[in-house]
């Protein structure tokens, strides 16, 4: 919601001070729906045309995150590592065949089920079992199994981060389109050049508007909403690669308690939980195995 409110200030901030230094609003107002048709019709085609269905849907998906932010909070980081201590302290203690029971079945999983969020995420769940699976089939090498992590980490966020790329591309189109929109309105302007100066004054300003709307929009709503939207992909980065630290540290031969430790530190600063609060959290952990 913190976007929203940006946005409404930034109105208020422009068309305000317009309005308190004696601006008329009147031509603004009449030319905006026009105007709004010709550059944002433009921006969407062009959009559509540059991208994939998956891409657009995708886009269109980001604009929730905008508005609420991150999807993972302390508490989620604190879920996770607990999780991911269990599974290191099962492995070490029962041996890795004591994790198929969970891994080939997490929705019927008691350890997945203390913690619905995580089973709920798909990509989370998927990458925790699949890196396990692979751990138990004796692909034990911490340095491959760590590069492999890597590489998919970094196709994901990648693919996570089109969305911010899709819309900050519209962003540097949206002034040219506005450009467009003002041209076309002198083009009209100038065929009714016989017209009184009060009409072509009135016109000229219509078709300046378009300018105006053009850098507005890509300077004051797409561009920091793809930046928005790129952090919170970075952001939300940070939680799987919570869990490519600690598994690698577990096959680094670490005890489940330093594994997890040094998932924590991967957890970004305004989330990571403390080593005291985790370690609460692990002592307090009950799952049966």
């Amino acid at each position: 919601m913190l976007a929203l409110g940006g946005l409404g200030f930034l109105l208020i901030c422009v068309f305000g001070t317009y309005i308190a230094e004696g601006g008329s609003i009147g031509p603004v107002m009449e030319a905006l729906p026009f105007e709004f048709a010709t550059i944002g019709g433009a921006a969407v085609a062009t959009f559509v045309i540059a991208n994939s269905m998956h891409a657009v849907k995708h886009t269109l998906g980001g604009f929730a995150k905008v508005l609420r932010g991150g999807l993972f909070r302390k508490g989620d980081y604190v879920d996770l590592l607990s999780l991911l201590f269990f599974f290191a302290r099962l492995a070490n203690t029962k041996g890795t065949m004591a994790l198929e029971a969970h891994i080939e079945r997490p929705e019927e999983s008691a350890a997945f089920r203390r913690f619905p969020k995580i089973l709920g995420n798909h990509h989370a769940t998927g990458m925790i079992c699949d890196y396990l699976r692979m751990i138990g089939m004796n692909a034990d090498d911490p340095y491959q199994i760590e590069d492999v992590m890597a590489r998919e980490l970094k196709k994901t966020l990648q693919e996570e981060l089109h969305a911010a790329h899709a819309l900050q591309v519209v962003a540097d189109a949206l002034p040219a389109f506005g450009i467009v929109a003002a041209v076309l309105g002198v083009i009209q302007t100038m065929a009714h050049i016989a017209e009184p100066p009060i009409v072509l004054g009135r016109m000229i300003g219509e078709a300046l508007t378009g300018t105006f709307l053009g850098v507005l929009l890509a300077y004051g709503v797409a561009a920091p909403f793809a930046g928005r939207l790129q952090s919170v992909a970075e952001e939300e980065a940070k939680y799987f690669e919570v869990i490519r630290a600690v598994l690698v540290a577990h096959l680094h031969g670490n005890a489940p308690q330093v594994s997890v430790e040094t998932g924590r530190k991967m957890a970004p600063n305004q989330h990571m939980p403390s080593f005291q609060e985790l370690e609460t959290a692990i002592q307090t952990l009950q799952i049966e195995a």
